[in-house]
């Protein structure tokens, strides 16, 4: 049994989490047993831990602790979390982790049968959508988040929404005690359950729950990468089109190469002023929407990342720039280049989290037609357009359900730059981007294929700064080789 009994500044915490303390208390007296004295109805036969953790209102902190603890993360067979429980809504159920994972489902129909028992009603639940995106996108600010993504099965109940410190609007008055007794008794019965049947909690898994019923986790893999068959067939047969054609592609993967490089070239100074300083610092946790650093923009930081990327595009640029109009065949060699790009992407995301193929399906199957619409610029803005509704679907998830609003996309920032989301999402990110780029550059006709060695610009100051840098290193190792085998000494490299 778990309950934070921190608040956020200037919070409602008679509510978040006063309420969900309170409730811990009384169970953990109603569970005690005298010393000396006959055991009373509700003696466990194992071992309950009733947890008042810390940092609560802050990612979670105490109860990531809690998690990651040897003392106890071997030993765990459930957790119920309790978080706002005396508002004025019906109960609700938050099941999201840290990983794409799902408590046990047997967990989640026994909690939802004692709510039902004590209030009458069925206890809500994140949309079929939401907890799709929350697969896609592990991401909670309740404390199951940590449990649930070390395969531990944890359940959160809560009258609050998405946010728990939104529990109140300004107009409430007072906490909703037939609602805290109802909860209370209904946490009491659960943990009567559990302890007489450890098995109703056991392991981790995936699924979505759809009204009364849940779809398991596979099926609805199978389906994206079903989904993601017919994109696939399509890249592999324009490639081999262009082949076949005689069609040159190598210039087109340099240019998007060099795209690629750009957009690393920008995640690294956005990690480098993260070490730096320039972000907010903090756990690898996700920092309370209402705290000023999930809700204030570094603009000094923001300002110094624009005009580092900026000088970088100055230099990247040169190579990409049209020297001439391109040729239809040409055109289609960047489509190819950034839609065969596309296909591998999205087969290491399906290596990584299949679930993620939701924010990427909308871009596969909307600029796969990008070689069709010709010379319809409002049909292919419409097209270019369509493909950027994946990542829209995850900013708009932070910014409706977590009410962020305008601040969803320093929030989504803001945990790539604590650790939270993890090194492997920002590569793909970038990969993702870089194929953007190509596809955008090409609907606006400024597109161009990487030139060859005559056509090439000469190098910039920094370029060929590095690459001298680079022969005076093989020199040097040259040089110190050379008396090791008995050859002789290199007079120069080119």
């Amino acid at each position: 049994m778990l309950a934070h009994r921190d608040a956020d500044p200037g919070g409602r915490g008679a509510n978040d989490n006063g309420s969900g303390t309170a409730v811990l208390i009384e169970l953990a007296r109603a569970f005690a047993r005298a010393p000396s004295g006959p055991p009373s109805e509700l003696t466990p036969k194992h071992t309950i831990v009733f947890a008042s953790t810390d940092g609560g209102a802050f990612g979670g902190l105490g109860a990531a602790r809690l998690a990651a603890s040897p003392t106890y993360r071997d030993r765990i067979v459930a957790v119920l979390n309790l978080d706002a429980v005396a508002g004025d809504t019906p109960a609700r159920l938050e099941l999201a982790g840290d990983e794409p994972r799902s408590p046990a489902a047997v967990l989640v129909e026994t909690v939802a049968e004692r709510l039902r028992e004590q209030t009458g009603v069925e206890p809500g639940r994140t949309s079929g959508l939401g907890q799709l995106i929350d697969l896609a996108f592990p991401f909670s600010l309740y404390e199951q988040a940590p449990f649930v993504a070390r395969g531990i099965p944890a359940v959160t109940i809560t009258t609050a929404g998405s946010r728990p410190e939104l529990a109140f609007d300004d107009r409430s008055t007072g906490l909703n005690g037939l609602r805290l007794t109802q909860i209370g008794r209904a946490a009491q019965l659960t943990l009567g359950s559990l302890d007489q049947s450890l098995d109703v909690g056991s392991g981790t898994s995936t699924y979505v729950y759809l009204g009364s019923r849940f779809v398991r986790g596979w099926a609805i893999e199978l389906c994206l990468v079903a989904a993601l068959l017919p994109f696939l067939i399509a890249a592999v047969d324009l490639f081999a089109r262009c082949r076949r054609r005689g069609i040159p592609l190598r210039p087109a993967f340099r240019a998007l190469r060099a795209r690629a490089g750009y957009w690393l070239v920008v995640a690294g100074l956005f990690e480098l002023l993260a070490l730096l300083g320039a972000w907010p610092k903090g756990a690898s946790r996700p920092p309370s929407p209402a705290t000023e650093a999930a809700g204030t923009w570094p603009l000094f930081g923001l300002a110094v990342l624009v005009v580092l990327a900026s000088g970088a595009w100055l230099l990247a640029r040169r190579p990409l720039l049209p020297l001439r109009p391109s040729s239809a065949a040409d055109e289609l060699a960047g489509h190819t280049a950034a839609l065969v790009s596309l296909g591998v992407l999205s087969l290491l995301v399906v290596a990584t989290n299949p679930f993620a193929l939701l924010f990427l399906l909308p871009s596969l199957h909307a600029w796969v037609w990008l070689p069709q619409v010709g010379e319809r610029p409002v049909v292919r803005a419409a097209v270019l357009a369509a493909g950027f509704s994946g990542p829209a679907l995850l900013l708009g998830s932070l910014a409706v359900r977590f009410e962020l609003g305008l601040d969803a996309p320093w929030y989504a920032a803001e945990l790539l730059a604590l650790g939270y989301v993890p090194l492997t999402s920002l590569v793909l990110a970038v990969a993702w981007t870089a194929a953007a780029a190509q596809l955008v550059a090409l609907g606006a006709g400024r597109y161009a294929p990487y030139p060859s060695g005559p056509d090439r610009p000469p190098r910039g100051p920094v370029r060929e700064l590095v690459r001298q840098a680079i022969l005076t290193i093989l020199r040097l190792r040259a040089r110190r080789r050379a008396p090791l085998d008995g050859t002789a000494r290199p007079r120069g490299l080119r």
